[in-house]
């Protein structure tokens, strides 16, 4: 595809196909991001003398896996809309600054972050839930994972990049080589070599740098229509500001999830124990894959709205944004589906013990009721992100997991014990809903403002 047809399909093409056209090759790549964790869980649950609490260890590093892929969403996310932007006012040097900015961003901010991490470790472990069973797990894991990190965030921030610049398709497919080497790698370390744990983590760092220098050699390809070149790494102060301020709402997302799992596993910790912490960590895979399918979509989303409201095409906006809630909604309800009449299609893989397997369905059960609802606050809020309002983005997503979950955290395991624990995650994702709705409707009645006036 050229560069031309690249921007005229921005333009004129059909909404649904459009989206589709960008959000399929994001979902697998944002898929593809929760699959490395999710095949690792899957493998340690079969692994040589491993079991339940192992994969309770996985459960324990998602907070800090959150925390680094924070980053990833910080430059990653905040850059790809910039470019969007740009390329819709037509200011490709621009743009091309921007991936330049990003590069050096990614390797600052990830080595201030995996650095500190490093000297905090056993601390911070403890303080997110880490039992005397779980402990070991975790950190054999983290020590290995850590070093390797700046891949992952780099391949995700770049992949981000290529799609905003319209190679959907391609960003898709270096995704893909990453988990696809992932899964034929992990078994080798974790059962054949009997590495357990540090091999499930050396073969994500291998399979990671594999993804890395695919979507790279993208932006070195003088074919490219964006490429990173050597005049444009460093920082630019306004740049910097740029990519910072809109990447401020997926970082805060990131860094809030963190902390509520902080929060979960430590309530879990208290009022169920290691199985409760074991049970999320296997009932978190549907929601992660769920979720991750709706910020795919969002992802699909976010070049068309980009470039459109950068063009001041509000109408084709208007439309994006509508299909794209109808379609998150829709992935929503199957979440809720599988959660509530299936949950048993997600807790097999791990071959966990029964009475880990039914904790894990009851939890299933109650943290999926409000998926359709969840569909509908994600497309929202990266609405906000993708036309430059980082604030209302922000709002929303700290209003989710602060201001309304951490309090159902502490008031409702109280009353409930460990259910509580679990009733807390739709009572909140209900509440958020409210305020979603409240901007969502604002934000429509200022676009007909703008349409009316454009009209006089």
């Amino acid at each position: 595809m050229s560069k031309t047809a690249n921007i005229d399909e921005l333009q004129n093409k059909k909404i649904s196909k459009l989206l589709w056209q960008y959000a399929l090759p994001a979902i697998v790549g944002t898929m593809v991001n929760a699959l490395y964790n999710i095949i690792d869980r899957i493998y340690i649950g079969h692994g040589p003398n491993l079991g339940d609490h192992a994969i309770g260890g996985l459960g324990i590093v998602l907070p800090i896996m959150n925390l680094t892929a924070a980053v990833g969403m910080l430059v990653g996310a905040g850059s790809a809309s910039r470019i969007s932007i740009c390329l819709g006012s037509g200011d490709k040097e621009t743009a091309e600054k921007i991936i330049g900015n990003s590069f050096l961003m990614t390797l600052l901010f990830t080595g201030v972050l995996v650095t500190t991490l490093f000297i905090f470790l056993d601390p911070i472990l403890l303080r997110i839930g880490a039992t005397k069973e779980t402990f070991p797990y975790a950190k054999e894991f983290l020590l290995y994972y850590l070093p390797g990190n700046i891949f992952l965030t780099m391949c995700f921030n770049f992949n981000s990049m290529m799609r905003a610049s319209g190679y959907p398709q391609k960003a898709m497919y270096t995704m893909l080589i990453g988990v696809i080497a992932n899964i034929i790698i992990a078994p080798i370390f974790i059962f054949w070599f009997e590495w357990g744990i540090k091999g499930a983590a050396i073969a994500t760092i291998i399979s990671m740098f594999i993804g890395l220098c695919f979507v790279m050699y993208h932006f070195m390809n003088k074919n490219s229509m964006l490429r990173l070149r050597r005049k444009h790494i460093g920082l630019n102060k306004k740049i910097v500001w740029a990519v910072a301020s809109i990447g401020m709402s997926p970082f805060f997302i990131q860094v809030a999830a963190s902390i509520v799992v902080f929060f979960i596993n430590n309530n879990l910790k208290t009022y169920g124990g290691n199985i409760a912490i074991e049970a999320y960590a296997i009932a978190n895979t549907l929601i992660m894959i769920i979720v991750m399918i709706m910020v795919g979509l969002t992802q699909g989303m976010q070049p068309i709205v980009g470039y459109n409201y950068g063009a001041k095409r509000i109408q084709r906006v208007k439309e994006t944004l509508f299909y794209t809630i109808k379609v998150g909604v829709a992935i929503g309800c199957i979440g809720l589906a599988i959660g509530v009449l299936l949950p048993n299609i997600i807790v097999k893989p791990f071959n966990p013990s029964p009475p880990l397997a039914a904790e894990t369905a009851k939890a299933l059960r109650i943290v999926t009721i409000m998926l359709p609802l969840v569909g509908f606050q994600i497309v929202v809020t990266n609405f906000f992100q993708c036309i430059g309002m980082a604030g209302k983005s922000i709002l929303l997503s700290l209003t989710r997991q602060f201001l309304l979950l951490l309090p159902a955290l502490f008031i409702l395991p109280q009353f409930f014990g460990v259910n509580g624990v679990w009733y807390s995650l739709p009572t909140a994702d209900f509440s958020a809903t409210l305020l979603t709705a409240a901007l969502f409707i604002w934000q429509i009645n200022k676009f007909k403002k703008i349409e009316s006036a454009e009209r006089l």
